[in-house]
């Protein structure tokens, strides 16, 4: 019996507990951390229009930065980093953020157009951005300053999307009698 119990207990360490620890790691599958980029300085970013998120317009491949969090897409996977040189890791999922880049933004920059407006953006030191970035989303730096530098671009406020919801909200719903009014003034309503 106790023989039985040791082999057992055997199996299962040298067998079932390195099979599950390597299923927790991926399967046993190891990804390979993209490879560097290198500039010769660090490196210019652009607002992209509409957001708070920082593209690298002179890279070969996207790389952004947002809410302080450098971060770039390489097979199929996606990395972030403290620092735009080094320390990249893996993220398990598409940063929230990338929801709001359209796809073509990179032949946006280079014809200078956005939505079909003008685009006279501004390229922003890498010093520039990690003393601001904070600052600028917290006061809305660019829809103040030239809405991102896109003539004729005016997005609606947060704020005024929920109103216009509001104000949407109410004209769909049918029109209520004195009596039905009345119900919800807490019994006050006119008798």
């Amino acid at each position: 019996m106790k023989k039985l119990f040791f082999e057992s207990l055997f199996f299962a360490l040298v067998f079932v507990i390195p099979v599950s620890t390597v299923a927790g790691e991926g399967a046993g599958i190891t990804f390979s951390l993209p490879p560097l980029i290198t500039f010769e300085s660090p490196p210019e970013v652009v607002v992209i229009p509409e957001t708070y998120v920082y593209a690298v317009p002179d890279a070969d491949s996207d790389m952004f930065f947002y809410d302080g969090v450098w971060w770039r897409p390489w097979e199929g996977r996606w990395y972030q980093s403290p620092d735009y040189r080094s320390g990249w890791q893996r993220y398990e999922k598409v940063p929230v953020f990338y929801k709001q880049i359209p796809p073509g933004w990179r032949n946006d920059y280079k014809k200078r157009h956005w939505k079909g407006h003008p685009w006279n953006y501004q390229r922003i030191p890498h010093k520039q951005v990690q003393q601001n970035w904070k600052g600028w989303k917290k006061d809305k730096h660019w829809e103040t300053q030239q809405y991102w530098g896109v003539q004729g671009l005016h997005p609606q406020t947060k704020s005024k999307q929920h109103q216009n919801k509001g104000l949407q909200y109410q004209k769909d719903q049918p029109q209520q009698s004195q009596g039905q009014q009345g119900k919800h003034n807490n019994g006050k309503g006119k008798k």
